[in-house]
């Protein structure tokens, strides 16, 4: 007996020729002609014109259908489709992590990671962990929360006050459009102005030293 094997599905395509369930449409021609007809007479149409009627606004009342070449029309709605997930941003929570004595040198470099990453358009949460008997000075832990959030003020807002949840404080910043959307520039160096050459004037001869020198 000889294995029976599934039979291939015949991909259908939607809302395309004898697909449409509508019984009439708005059909749409290259010719610029526009009519509302029955269906099918719309599809014997669009294949007379070697296209396919496709059903572009089925919603609208009644559906709107244009005939075309279906693998342009493919084309155009992928082309659509990889534009429109260029546009979006996946806003993503970027974790920072600070010591209640963290130096200003991991500090600042903190910070700079701070900025960029909310001129991205994402969220910053900036943790500070206490070990041992730092936690008896949380006090130190909120400052430091509340410096970042003083120094990322123009490039995001706070969300609420610090909190303080077993060993670690944490704080959420939240970035402001206009940081968003705008790169944060490097500065540039400005030259250093080049010394000028002194420059000495002649004194000018007195009158006696000029008729003399005539």
């Amino acid at each position: 007996m000889q294995p029976r094997f599934p039979r291939p599905r015949v991909k259908v395509r939607e809302n395309v020729n004898e697909a449409i369930r509508a019984r009439e449409v708005r059909a749409v021609f290259p010719d610029g002609v526009v009519e509302i007809m029955p269906t099918q007479q719309a599809i014997r149409r669009a294949r007379e014109m070697g296209l396919d009627l496709i059903l572009v606004a089925p919603t609208a009342e009644p559906p709107v259908a244009k005939a075309m070449d279906y693998g342009q029309w493919q084309y155009e709605q992928k082309k659509k489709q990889q534009e429109a997930k260029k546009k979006q941003h996946v806003i993503q929570v970027k974790e920072l992590k600070f010591r209640p004595n963290t130096d200003d040198h991991d500090y600042n470099f903190k910070l700079k990671h701070a900025i960029r990453f909310l001129t991205e358009g994402n969220r910053v949460k900036a943790v500070v962990q206490f070990r041992g008997r730092e936690i008896s000075h949380a006090e130190l832990g909120k400052n430091l929360l509340l410096r970042l959030a003083s120094d990322l003020a123009q490039y995001g807002t706070i969300e609420g006050q610090p909190r303080l949840e077993g060993r670690f404080a944490h704080i959420i910043i939240t970035p402001k459009k206009e940081a968003a959307a705008r790169k944060e520039k490097p500065a540039e160096a400005k030259p250093s102005a080049a010394p000028q050459a002194e420059t000495r004037t002649a004194p000018a001869p007195e009158a006696g030293e000029a008729e003399s020198a005539g």
